[in-house]
């Protein structure tokens, strides 16, 4: 089950989706693989350059439970011996009061440079004759929802596309199964689960399709929902991790069974303009040189990297973690005793401390440069640029500035690491499902 949550608290301007920038054809592309086209705009930073608090402080809250129902799906699934080595099921985070009222007023001002999005989206369509949706394409996830034809409140669903099984011929509600969905606000999302029975019931843009795929239409949002830039959510994680009924699989795994996919890959290219998902192999156009892969274990449910250290400069800092790559959360988070160690060797003045985490201070300097953290896993470092470390300013005309790697306890224990966008944004990540890898290239 994924916790939209994760989602739903951090986001809040609407994206679009764009032709392809590329510069080969769309055709030449397409034999080889798919490519949908992705927006975004900078995460918790407000329009003066100053970081925002309380976006970053409700986004974590909510990781945290997208990684709470992780582990309980991983255990309902495998057994408590799937389960991470010191990992603890927590309890349920929530967004303090005061936090939580602050930003339903800003929610409610239209201002969209105070609107600043976290998600990579782009467009589905789902049954016969076919519906339109767009969705957030998450690596930390493994099931597809959408809002129902009957989904409320009003106000969390109103503006959203709604699913409308009866108007579906191939939509098959399975069973007495139901979907359920809880939320870092602590609200919840539940709804059946259907079967897509038919070829062609489920279209990913430029023909890529998924049959006998299991999805859910829920029937209950979280009132938080009206502000996100989607309709549902598209996971890319291992079956593992689903709250689907067995055998059920995920979307990509459906599309490439049927035959819909060259490969048993896809690329994710994140950047200020011109972002990219790639289906069915990678984009050559992204990214230089060759790609370096590291093998995931498929049964702990997530795209996980062992053998990792954190870099500044060129000297370690921490050794030996692993990493989880998640395109559903924004920012990077660590054990907090272990980030500390990173930010040891960075100009540091100041921490905030915000419930359950940390979110250092750096600063920044003309001359010289600021310290570069880098991540490693055996090969080349890859390290975080200036732009994608940097959250914001403490405040209008300070030279600290907060940044992107934040200490965070995920329940994982003390050795799980987990990269979001700001580490995916410097580098072309491409995941395979056939050798049960994740590979980074440089970007072109």
């Amino acid at each position: 089950m994924f916790n939209t949550g994760a989602l739903l608290l951090a986001v809040t301007l609407a994206l679009s989706v764009t032709a392809s920038p590329t510069s080969e054809s769309a055709a030449a592309i397409g034999a080889r693989g798919t490519s949908l086209s992705l927006l975004n705009r900078r995460n918790f930073t407000q329009a003066d350059g100053v970081f925002d608090k309380d976006k970053a402080h409700a986004a974590s809250v909510a990781t945290l439970n997208k990684y709470r129902q992780n582990l309980i799906n991983l255990e309902k699934n495998l057994g408590t011996a799937a389960l991470p080595p010191g990992a603890v099921i927590k309890s349920k985070a929530t967004v303090p009061h005061d936090v939580e009222k602050r930003l339903e007023r800003r929610q409610a001002e239209p201002l969209t440079d105070e609107l600043d999005g976290s998600v990579w989206v782009g467009k589905i369509s789902i049954g016969t004759p076919p519906q339109h949706f767009v969705v957030d394409f998450d690596t930390g996830s493994a099931d597809l929802w959408v809002p129902s034809s009957s989904c409320y409140p009003e106000q969390a669903c109103a503006l959203k596309s709604k699913f409308n099984a009866a108007a579906s011929s191939t939509a098959v509600k399975d069973k007495a199964d139901i979907f359920v969905i809880e939320y870092g606000d602590g609200s919840a999302a539940a709804g059946k689960v259907f079967t897509l029975t038919v070829p062609r019931t489920l279209l990913l843009l430029r023909g890529v399709t998924a049959v006998n795929q299991y999805f859910s239409p829920v029937d209950l949002l979280s009132s938080s929902f009206k502000t996100s830039p989607y309709d549902g959510i598209l996971g890319l994680g291992f079956p593992a991790i689903s709250d689907f009924p067995p055998p059920s699989t995920p979307f990509f795994n459906t599309a490439f069974r049927k035959g819909t996919l060259p490969k048993n890959q896809f690329g994710f290219y994140l950047a200020s303009k011109g972002s990219e998902l790639f289906l069915g192999g990678t984009d050559t156009t992204k990214y230089k040189g060759a790609i370096e892969y590291h093998s995931v274990d498929p049964a702990t449910g997530f795209w996980q990297i062992t053998g990792a250290s954190a870099k500044v400069d060129s000297t370690v800092a921490v050794s030996g973690f692993e990493t989880i790559i998640d395109s559903g959360t924004t920012i990077m988070y660590g054990p907090p005793a272990a980030v500390a160690q990173v930010y040891v060797g960075v100009a540091l003045r100041c921490i905030f401390e915000l419930n359950q985490y940390i979110f250092q201070v750096i600063t920044r300097s003309p001359a010289p440069p600021p310290p570069k953290i880098a991540f490693n896993w055996g090969g080349k470092d890859w390290p975080i640029s200036a732009a994608n470390i940097n959250l914001g300013m403490t405040a209008q005309g300070s030279k600290q500035c907060v940044g992107t790697l934040a200490g965070l306890d995920l329940g994982f224990g003390s050795n799980v690491w987990l990269l979001g966008d700001s580490f995916m944004q410097n580098v072309y990540s491409v995941f395979d499902f056939g050798q049960n890898e994740v590979g980074f290239a440089s970007l072109a």
